[in-house]
Protein backbone atom coordinates (compact mmCIF):
# COMPACT_ATOMS: atom_id res chain seq x y z
CA UNK A 1 0.00 0.00 0.00
CA UNK A 2 1.47 3.33 -1.05
CA UNK A 3 1.74 6.05 1.56
CA UNK A 4 -0.24 9.09 0.46
CA UNK A 5 -0.67 12.41 2.23
CA UNK A 6 -2.83 14.94 0.37
CA UNK A 7 -1.48 18.45 0.43
CA UNK A 8 -2.84 20.53 3.32
CA UNK A 9 -2.66 23.62 1.11
CA UNK A 10 -4.55 25.13 -1.80
CA UNK A 11 -3.57 25.28 -4.58
CA UNK A 12 -2.34 21.69 -4.57
CA UNK A 13 1.36 21.58 -5.53
CA UNK A 14 0.75 18.22 -7.21
CA UNK A 15 -1.00 20.11 -10.02
CA UNK A 16 1.68 21.69 -12.18
CA UNK A 17 1.31 24.18 -15.02
CA UNK A 18 4.13 23.36 -17.43
CA UNK A 19 2.74 26.06 -19.72
CA UNK A 20 0.55 29.03 -18.68
CA UNK A 21 -2.20 27.78 -20.99
CA UNK A 22 -2.89 25.01 -18.45
CA UNK A 23 -3.86 27.51 -15.74
CA UNK A 24 -7.40 27.78 -17.08
CA UNK A 25 -7.97 24.07 -16.39
CA UNK A 26 -6.90 24.25 -12.76
CA UNK A 27 -9.29 24.81 -9.87
CA UNK A 28 -7.55 26.57 -7.01
CA UNK A 29 -9.70 24.94 -4.34
CA UNK A 30 -9.46 21.38 -5.65
CA UNK A 31 -6.84 18.82 -4.76
CA UNK A 32 -5.89 15.25 -5.58
CA UNK A 33 -7.95 12.81 -3.49
CA UNK A 34 -7.31 9.11 -3.00
CA UNK A 35 -10.61 7.23 -3.10
CA UNK A 36 -9.47 3.62 -2.73
CA UNK A 37 -6.26 1.64 -2.36
CA UNK A 38 -4.88 -1.83 -1.70
CA UNK A 39 -5.07 -3.15 -5.27
CA UNK A 40 -2.34 -4.73 -7.42
CA UNK A 41 -2.64 -2.92 -10.78
CA UNK A 42 -5.56 -0.55 -11.32
CA UNK A 43 -6.81 -0.03 -14.86
CA UNK A 44 -9.76 0.76 -17.11
CA UNK A 45 -11.94 3.29 -15.23
CA UNK A 46 -15.41 3.94 -16.65
CA UNK A 47 -17.97 6.38 -15.25
CA UNK A 48 -21.59 5.27 -14.80
CA UNK A 49 -23.53 8.51 -14.64
CA UNK A 50 -26.91 6.89 -14.07
CA UNK A 51 -25.73 5.31 -10.82
CA UNK A 52 -23.14 8.00 -9.93
CA UNK A 53 -20.44 5.39 -9.65
CA UNK A 54 -17.13 4.39 -11.16
CA UNK A 55 -16.15 0.88 -12.22
CA UNK A 56 -12.51 -0.06 -12.74
CA UNK A 57 -10.29 -3.12 -13.03
CA UNK A 58 -7.61 -4.69 -10.87
CA UNK A 59 -6.11 -6.76 -13.67
CA UNK A 60 -3.90 -9.22 -11.72
CA UNK A 61 -6.39 -9.15 -8.85
CA UNK A 62 -8.93 -10.64 -11.30
CA UNK A 63 -11.59 -8.29 -10.02
CA UNK A 64 -13.58 -5.25 -11.11
CA UNK A 65 -14.51 -2.77 -8.41
CA UNK A 66 -17.23 -0.13 -8.04
CA UNK A 67 -16.81 3.15 -6.19
CA UNK A 68 -20.00 4.99 -5.15
CA UNK A 69 -19.85 8.79 -5.35
CA UNK A 70 -22.65 9.35 -2.87
CA UNK A 71 -21.32 7.14 -0.07
CA UNK A 72 -17.62 6.86 -0.96
CA UNK A 73 -17.89 3.09 -0.52
CA UNK A 74 -15.92 0.63 -2.63
CA UNK A 75 -17.44 -2.77 -3.43
CA UNK A 76 -16.82 -5.70 -5.76
CA UNK A 77 -18.50 -5.23 -9.13
CA UNK A 78 -17.38 -8.53 -10.72
CA UNK A 79 -15.14 -11.32 -9.46
CA UNK A 80 -13.65 -13.15 -11.19
CA UNK A 81 -13.31 -10.62 -14.00
CA UNK A 82 -11.28 -12.82 -16.39
CA UNK A 83 -8.41 -10.39 -15.75
CA UNK A 84 -10.48 -7.56 -17.20
CA UNK A 85 -8.47 -4.52 -18.25
CA UNK A 86 -9.91 -1.62 -20.28
CA UNK A 87 -13.56 -0.61 -19.94
CA UNK A 88 -15.87 1.89 -21.60
CA UNK A 89 -19.60 2.33 -22.27
CA UNK A 90 -21.49 2.15 -25.51
CA UNK A 91 -24.21 4.57 -26.56
CA UNK A 92 -26.84 2.42 -24.82
CA UNK A 93 -24.96 2.63 -21.53
CA UNK A 94 -23.65 -0.93 -21.56
CA UNK A 95 -20.14 -1.63 -20.28
CA UNK A 96 -17.62 -2.90 -22.83
CA UNK A 97 -14.68 -4.79 -21.29
CA UNK A 98 -11.37 -6.12 -22.59
CA UNK A 99 -10.58 -9.44 -20.91
CA UNK A 100 -7.03 -10.80 -20.83
CA UNK A 101 -7.71 -14.31 -19.56
CA UNK A 102 -10.40 -15.18 -22.10
CA UNK A 103 -8.76 -13.04 -24.82
CA UNK A 104 -12.04 -11.40 -25.72
CA UNK A 105 -14.10 -8.21 -25.76
CA UNK A 106 -17.42 -8.45 -23.96
CA UNK A 107 -20.51 -6.35 -23.36
CA UNK A 108 -22.40 -6.36 -20.07
CA UNK A 109 -26.11 -6.14 -20.87
CA UNK A 110 -28.49 -4.14 -18.71
CA UNK A 111 -29.72 -7.35 -17.06
CA UNK A 112 -26.16 -8.46 -16.26
CA UNK A 113 -25.76 -11.02 -19.04
CA UNK A 114 -22.39 -11.11 -20.81
CA UNK A 115 -22.30 -10.93 -24.61
CA UNK A 116 -19.07 -11.78 -26.42
CA UNK A 117 -18.32 -9.18 -29.10
CA UNK A 118 -14.96 -10.56 -30.29
CA UNK A 119 -12.63 -13.40 -29.32
CA UNK A 120 -10.95 -14.23 -32.63
CA UNK A 121 -10.09 -12.87 -36.05
CA UNK A 122 -9.97 -14.96 -39.21
CA UNK A 123 -10.17 -18.14 -37.16
CA UNK A 124 -7.31 -17.27 -34.80
CA UNK A 125 -7.65 -16.25 -31.14
CA UNK A 126 -7.04 -12.64 -30.23
CA UNK A 127 -3.92 -11.91 -28.18
CA UNK A 128 -5.19 -10.01 -25.13
CA UNK A 129 -7.56 -7.11 -25.80
CA UNK A 130 -6.32 -4.18 -23.75
CA UNK A 131 -8.19 -0.90 -24.18
CA UNK A 132 -11.42 0.06 -25.91
CA UNK A 133 -13.45 3.05 -27.08
CA UNK A 134 -16.89 3.29 -28.71
CA UNK A 135 -17.51 5.69 -31.58
CA UNK A 136 -20.79 7.61 -31.97
CA UNK A 137 -21.91 5.26 -34.75
CA UNK A 138 -21.81 2.36 -32.30
CA UNK A 139 -18.61 0.79 -33.61
CA UNK A 140 -16.23 -0.61 -30.99
CA UNK A 141 -12.48 -0.01 -31.45
CA UNK A 142 -9.94 -1.92 -29.38
CA UNK A 143 -6.23 -2.64 -29.14
CA UNK A 144 -4.82 -6.18 -29.03
CA UNK A 145 -1.24 -6.36 -27.70
CA UNK A 146 0.25 -9.45 -26.04
CA UNK A 147 0.50 -8.27 -22.42
CA UNK A 148 -2.08 -10.72 -21.07
CA UNK A 149 -0.38 -13.75 -22.61
CA UNK A 150 3.19 -12.94 -21.58
CA UNK A 151 2.73 -14.82 -18.30
CA UNK A 152 0.20 -15.91 -15.71
CA UNK A 153 0.02 -12.69 -13.66
CA UNK A 154 -2.53 -10.89 -15.85
CA UNK A 155 -3.90 -13.78 -17.87
CA UNK A 156 -2.60 -17.08 -19.22
CA UNK A 157 0.75 -17.58 -20.91
CA UNK A 158 0.50 -18.33 -24.63
CA UNK A 159 2.09 -17.56 -27.96
CA UNK A 160 0.43 -14.83 -30.04
CA UNK A 161 -1.45 -16.12 -33.06
CA UNK A 162 -2.11 -12.71 -34.60
CA UNK A 163 -0.18 -9.48 -35.19
CA UNK A 164 -0.67 -6.70 -32.64
CA UNK A 165 -3.54 -4.97 -34.42
CA UNK A 166 -6.16 -2.38 -33.64
CA UNK A 167 -9.62 -3.69 -34.53
CA UNK A 168 -13.04 -2.24 -35.26
CA UNK A 169 -16.28 -4.08 -34.51
CA UNK A 170 -19.11 -2.69 -36.60
CA UNK A 171 -22.72 -2.52 -35.49
CA UNK A 172 -23.49 -5.68 -37.46
CA UNK A 173 -20.84 -7.58 -35.49
CA UNK A 174 -18.26 -7.80 -38.28
CA UNK A 175 -14.63 -7.36 -37.22
CA UNK A 176 -11.90 -5.74 -39.30
CA UNK A 177 -8.36 -4.48 -38.81
CA UNK A 178 -8.33 -0.72 -38.29
CA UNK A 179 -4.56 -0.28 -37.84
CA UNK A 180 -1.59 -2.61 -38.06
CA UNK A 181 2.18 -2.45 -37.77
CA UNK A 182 2.05 -0.80 -34.31
CA UNK A 183 4.48 -2.23 -31.77
CA UNK A 184 2.11 -3.25 -28.96
CA UNK A 185 -0.82 -0.80 -29.28
CA UNK A 186 -2.27 0.22 -25.94
CA UNK A 187 -4.54 3.15 -25.03
CA UNK A 188 -6.73 4.77 -27.68
CA UNK A 189 -9.24 7.62 -27.89
CA UNK A 190 -10.99 9.79 -30.46
CA UNK A 191 -10.73 13.55 -30.77
CA UNK A 192 -13.91 15.42 -29.80
CA UNK A 193 -15.18 15.50 -33.41
CA UNK A 194 -13.97 11.91 -34.04
CA UNK A 195 -11.83 13.05 -36.96
CA UNK A 196 -8.64 11.73 -35.30
CA UNK A 197 -7.93 8.48 -33.48
CA UNK A 198 -4.97 8.57 -31.10
CA UNK A 199 -3.19 5.29 -30.24
CA UNK A 200 -0.34 4.60 -27.82
CA UNK A 201 2.55 2.59 -29.28
CA UNK A 202 3.80 1.19 -26.00
CA UNK A 203 6.87 -0.71 -27.14
CA UNK A 204 8.36 1.91 -29.43
CA UNK A 205 11.65 3.47 -28.31
CA UNK A 206 10.89 6.07 -27.12
CA UNK A 207 7.23 5.30 -26.57
CA UNK A 208 4.85 7.25 -28.78
CA UNK A 209 1.30 8.42 -29.14
CA UNK A 210 0.28 8.11 -32.79
CA UNK A 211 -2.46 10.04 -34.59
CA UNK A 212 -4.58 8.78 -37.49
CA UNK A 213 -7.14 10.62 -39.58
CA UNK A 214 -10.52 8.88 -39.58
CA UNK A 215 -11.91 8.71 -43.11
CA UNK A 216 -15.59 8.05 -43.65
CA UNK A 217 -15.93 7.17 -40.00
CA UNK A 218 -14.35 3.78 -40.65
CA UNK A 219 -10.82 3.76 -42.07
CA UNK A 220 -7.60 5.23 -40.69
CA UNK A 221 -5.13 7.14 -42.86
CA UNK A 222 -2.14 9.44 -42.50
CA UNK A 223 -0.63 7.72 -39.47
CA UNK A 224 1.94 9.93 -37.79
CA UNK A 225 3.81 10.45 -34.53
CA UNK A 226 1.88 12.92 -32.40
CA UNK A 227 3.89 12.72 -29.16
CA UNK A 228 7.27 11.19 -28.33
CA UNK A 229 7.21 10.31 -24.66
CA UNK A 230 10.93 10.54 -23.98
CA UNK A 231 11.59 8.75 -20.67
CA UNK A 232 7.89 8.54 -19.86
CA UNK A 233 5.38 5.73 -20.28
CA UNK A 234 1.98 6.74 -21.68
CA UNK A 235 -0.72 4.14 -21.17
CA UNK A 236 -4.43 4.99 -21.25
CA UNK A 237 -5.85 8.45 -21.93
CA UNK A 238 -8.98 10.47 -22.65
CA UNK A 239 -9.67 13.88 -24.19
CA UNK A 240 -11.50 16.93 -22.93
CA UNK A 241 -13.89 19.05 -24.97
CA UNK A 242 -11.04 21.36 -26.03
CA UNK A 243 -9.14 18.45 -27.58
CA UNK A 244 -6.47 18.19 -24.88
CA UNK A 245 -5.10 14.70 -24.16
CA UNK A 246 -5.05 13.72 -20.48
CA UNK A 247 -2.64 10.78 -20.40
CA UNK A 248 -1.86 8.24 -17.73
CA UNK A 249 1.91 8.43 -17.28
CA UNK A 250 4.65 6.74 -15.34
CA UNK A 251 8.16 5.48 -15.04
CA UNK A 252 8.59 4.96 -11.33
CA UNK A 253 9.97 8.35 -10.40
CA UNK A 254 8.81 11.80 -9.34
CA UNK A 255 7.71 14.03 -12.19
CA UNK A 256 6.94 11.05 -14.41
CA UNK A 257 4.30 9.27 -12.30
CA UNK A 258 0.81 10.66 -12.69
CA UNK A 259 -0.93 12.41 -15.58
CA UNK A 260 0.57 14.47 -18.40
CA UNK A 261 -1.70 16.83 -20.33
CA UNK A 262 -0.99 17.74 -23.96
CA UNK A 263 -2.78 20.35 -26.07
CA UNK A 264 -4.14 19.53 -29.56
CA UNK A 265 -0.77 20.48 -31.05
CA UNK A 266 1.00 17.85 -28.93
CA UNK A 267 2.62 20.30 -26.51
CA UNK A 268 2.92 19.33 -22.85
CA UNK A 269 1.00 21.97 -20.88
CA UNK A 270 0.33 20.40 -17.49
CA UNK A 271 1.00 17.62 -15.00
CA UNK A 272 -0.76 15.94 -12.14
CA UNK A 273 1.92 14.37 -9.97
CA UNK A 274 0.91 11.17 -8.18
CA UNK A 275 2.92 8.93 -5.85
CA UNK A 276 2.18 6.00 -8.17
CA UNK A 277 2.34 5.28 -11.87
CA UNK A 278 -0.99 6.09 -13.51
CA UNK A 279 -2.23 3.50 -16.00
CA UNK A 280 -5.50 5.02 -17.13
CA UNK A 281 -8.14 7.64 -16.46
CA UNK A 282 -11.57 8.93 -17.38
CA UNK A 283 -13.81 11.93 -16.77
CA UNK A 284 -16.93 11.60 -14.66
CA UNK A 285 -19.05 13.23 -12.02
CA UNK A 286 -22.27 15.15 -12.58
CA UNK A 287 -20.69 17.52 -15.11
CA UNK A 288 -17.90 15.25 -16.47
CA UNK A 289 -15.42 17.59 -14.73
CA UNK A 290 -13.98 15.09 -12.25
CA UNK A 291 -10.91 13.24 -13.44
CA UNK A 292 -10.63 9.67 -12.13
CA UNK A 293 -7.15 8.15 -12.25
CA UNK A 294 -6.32 4.47 -11.80
CA UNK A 295 -2.74 4.38 -10.55
CA UNK A 296 -0.99 1.15 -9.59
CA UNK A 297 -2.52 0.22 -6.22
CA UNK A 298 -5.01 3.08 -5.93
CA UNK A 299 -7.84 5.15 -7.36
CA UNK A 300 -7.46 8.95 -7.31
CA UNK A 301 -9.62 11.86 -8.41
CA UNK A 302 -9.32 15.57 -9.12
CA UNK A 303 -11.89 18.19 -10.10
CA UNK A 304 -10.75 20.15 -13.16
CA UNK A 305 -12.06 23.21 -14.99
CA UNK A 306 -13.03 21.40 -18.18
CA UNK A 307 -15.23 18.53 -19.25
CA UNK A 308 -14.37 15.18 -20.75
CA UNK A 309 -15.66 14.25 -24.17
CA UNK A 310 -19.01 12.56 -23.69
CA UNK A 311 -18.90 8.73 -23.87
CA UNK A 312 -15.13 8.80 -24.41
Amino acid sequence: MTDFHPSPRYPDPAIVSVDPSFDRYRIGLAKVERLATGLRWSEGPVWLGDTRSLVWSDVPGNCMYRWDEETGATSVFRKPSNNGNGNTRDRQGRIITCEHLTRRVTRTEHDGRITVLANSFEGKPLNSPNDVVVKSDGSVWFTDPSFGILGFYEGHKAEPALPFNVYRIDADGSISVAAQGINQPNGLAFSPDESILYIVESRATPRKILAYDVMGGRSLTNGRVFIEAGPGTPDGFRLDVDGNLWCGWGMGEAGLDGVHVFNPQGKLIGRIDLPERCANLCFGGLHRDRLFMTASTSLYSLYVNTQGVAYA
